[in-house]
């Protein structure tokens, strides 16, 4: 079977780049990509995208071997009935590795046609590191990395105001783009750079806050020889992701006719606000997937599917979802009970093998801005807790010990919160262990241990987990928690 790269598919003419994507997974490659592909295919947009490893380990380097190339998969069911399309993605031009190749990276900077940053880093991502210099090769975090880069462009282009640049931001957290201009300024403040440069950053550029939303689980390994069989080439870099697809961007007229999605089929949205679309999405959708991944992989569970459709971890998770988080939201009851069926509908997807261990990444940052805000505004509102996403805290904090019933678990996260919790969990004792977890405020931006029976009922619950396991477990802690008269 032949390699998949543009001589052996007659793709060899490339387009201009006007789009540099910080980023190289999965979500990316099946949500960025595919929307921009589906721009060039129905406008003139004619936009090419390269792409920036945003870490020092990554995938630039298989997906330059294919010249860009790979094949999306994408599956699901509308209106009903099942559906299945797959697509050669084609605009990505290069592939960089600032850690290898800085100057290629700083090469970027002066491309003629470029108008567009797009990143998604996950929410660790849009962090700022005391530690950057502006002369660093690169900078450790990714707005450092960014800010680098457009004082390159500023220098180079001579501070022309038509080189300026739309950053849209992926990256799961509220504000996401207010937030990474913030760092950004800071760190012209903290470099000395020219005033010059910083009236550039704030008047010929503009950052726009976002909401994506599609279920990737990327690459089918389980799967993979019955996609095979579909493709007449050798493709290294499969993904695949549900047919369902929404992006949520904040902007007017000017960002419309810069990216003229409404010539398309896709559904993105550009709105003066974005805030109701994404507090239902992080609240009900992500904060349904980083509830179960830790509680769901403990019970033995190994997919999204697999946790839904099983009858006890199904029960917990939706009762999770309807009797826990939806009543702290704000918003039309009947809507969002609605947006919530659809969820799950989407998480019983036939077609995907959404591997829990696949979303583990960062489950802790993930759990402050998914879960943690129901889990706070449920007890503000009642007055008691909410067991069933105390019990998910619990599993969380379990999860990160690293191993269970003798097998090691898929925790992945920064070496230095994977080694905080090594040596929390060298206790023996639940109710320490509870306290030193609630106490970090580098995790949850507060100290947990002032809520209310928050430490004492996670001490009983990981005592529990261990001592009874997960379903057993679950039961007793409700039990105590709800004891009959």
């Amino acid at each position: 079977m032949k390699k998949l790269n543009r001589k052996n598919t007659a793709l060899e003419a490339t387009l201009p780049i006007k789009v540099i994507q910080f980023g190289e997974g999965n979500f990316l490659r099946a949500f960025v990509e595919y929307a921009f592909q589906k721009l060039n295919q129905e406008t003139d947009s004619n936009s090419g995208i390269a792409v920036v490893q945003p870490i020092d380990r990554g995938m630039v380097d298989l997906l330059n071997a294919q010249d860009g190339l790979y094949t999306l998969f994408m599956k699901g069911i509308k209106k009903g009935e099942e559906t299945q399309e797959k697509e050669l993605i084609t605009n990505i031009v290069k592939g960089v590795d600032p850690y290898a190749n800085f100057d290629d990276y700083l090469a970027l900077a002066k491309e003629e046609a470029l108008e567009f940053i797009i990143s998604n880093t996950t929410e660790a991502g849009i962090a700022h590191v005391a530690s950057d210099t502006v002369t660093m090769r690169p900078p450790t975090s990714f707005p450092a990395k960014l800010a680098v880069l457009l004082y390159e462009r500023w220098k180079h282009f001579d501070g022309a105001s038509e080189k300026g640049l739309t950053i849209i931001p992926c990256e799961l957290i509220n504000h996401n783009s207010d937030t990474l201009k913030q760092i950004i300024l800071t760190y012209i403040d903290e470099w000395k750079l020219e005033d010059a440069f910083k009236n550039w950053v704030l008047n010929a550029c503009s950052f726009h806050n976002t909401l994506v939303d599609r279920i990737v689980p990327g690459y089918p390994r389980d799967q993979i020889e019955e996609y095979n069989k579909q493709l007449d080439y050798e493709d290294n870099l499969i993904v695949s992701a549900e047919t369902f697809f929404l992006w949520v961007i904040e902007g007017g007229a000017d960002l419309k006719r810069k990216l003229p999605f409404d010539k398309t089929d896709l559904d993105v949205k550009i709105v003066d606000n974005m805030q109701p679309y994404r507090t239902r999405k992080v609240r009900i959708l992500n904060g349904a997937h980083t509830a179960m991944v830790p509680f769901s992989l403990l019970y033995g569970n190994e997919t999204v599917k697999e946790s839904v459709d099983t009858n006890f971890t199904g029960t917990f998770i939706r009762s999770a979802v309807f009797d826990e988080i939806i009543p702290t939201l704000d918003m039309d009851k009947q809507e969002l009970e609605q947006f919530a069926e659809d969820v799950f509908d989407r998480f019983r997807n036939p077609f995907i093998k959404h591997q829990l261990s696949s979303i583990a990444l960062n489950s802790i940052s993930k759990f402050k801005v998914r879960v943690l805000p129901s889990l706070l505004e449920y007890t503000e509102q009642n007055n008691i807790l909410p067991q069933h996403l105390v019990f998910a805290f619990a599993c969380l904090i379990r999860f990160y010990k690293g191993d269970w019933n003798g097998k090691q678990l898929p925790v992945n996260d920064n070496p230095a919160v994977v080694a905080e919790f090594s040596a929390i969990w060298n206790s023996n004792d639940y109710a320490h262990i509870a306290k030193e977890v609630l106490s970090k405020e580098t995790y949850w931006d507060q100290n947990l241990t002032v809520i209310k029976g928050l430490a004492a009922a996670l001490a009983n619950a990981l005592r529990l987990i261990d001592t009874q396991g997960i379903e057993q477990g679950f039961q007793t802690f409700t039990t105590a928690a709800n004891p009959t008269t």
